[in-house]
């Protein structure tokens, strides 16, 4: 087994984005891809991991990019600069993460009627965006991501299976936003699941959550958790 790893713009209208993706070559057939949605300081080192250890389970990792070409955050305040725009018009939000879908597929490596994604934080608003604009993809996977229903897309059925990870002790995720995004699912007709980890705050996949005090804290148990549930998750969807 070896993992090939590169990256490969595309375009959203005029702006030039640039994925991260991973692969295994002894792999010579097509086979499933897994789009991976970034939080809020971009597409970081952290989703980078995430694609080569997808692609040590076999699939085409794609750690897209929602800001353009280079684009990070380095402080709390240039986070919530780059993520408001896309939380104050989702259907801005929804074309974004739609360029990546559409990049996706013309990779050589990958079966693209089997497509799922995955994101953290704010990159788990974007996939369960995703899944809420119809798209036909196989699964979408929320780790600690932000529950805000889409107000924008009214009546439209999901077609992907949904999966939204969840720690209980949260504070960026109300109990009225939990309820309301179940019954959101409920109402759009959604294959969809909730898991609530006890105990545990927001960012909970992240080792460089440090800090309680803020609501973002790393919770190894959790993260073990999360990832074997997403692992289950994506083996049922692929099958």
């Amino acid at each position: 087994m070896a993992i090939i790893t590169n990256t490969v713009s595309y375009m959203d209208g005029e702006t030039v984005l640039e994925a991260f993706f991973a692969f295994d070559d002894a792999i010579t057939e097509r086979r499933p891809a897994v789009l991976i949605a970034h939080m809020w300081d971009g597409r970081n080192s952290l989703v980078a991991e995430k694609a080569q250890k997808l692609a040590e389970l076999g699939y085409v990792g794609f750690a897209l990019d929602m800001y353009g070409k280079g684009v990070l955050g380095t402080s709390p305040e240039q986070n919530m600069a780059l993520m408001q725009p896309f939380m104050s018009d989702r259907a801005m939000l929804q074309q974004r993460i739609r360029a990546a879908l559409r990049a996706v597929k013309l990779l050589p490596w990958v079966d693209d009627s089997k497509i799922a994604a995955i994101g953290f934080c704010f990159g788990g608003l974007c996939v369960l965006d995703l899944a809420r604009t119809g798209v036909d993809i196989k699964g979408v996977v929320s780790f600690h991501g932000l529950l805000d229903v889409a107000h924008n897309i009214q009546d439209t059925p999901i077609k992907a299976k949904v999966l939204a990870l969840h720690g209980y002790d949260d504070p960026m995720v109300s109990s009225k936003q939990t309820i309301d995004f179940q019954n959101e699912m409920t109402k759009a007709g959604a294959d969809w699941q909730l898991h609530s980890y006890g105990h545990t705050l927001h960012g909970f996949t992240n080792p460089a959550a440090t800090d309680p005090d803020s609501g973002a804290f790393y919770n190894t148990t959790a993260d073990r958790r999360s990832w074997l549930s997403m692992q289950n998750f994506l083996t049922e969807i692929f099958a």
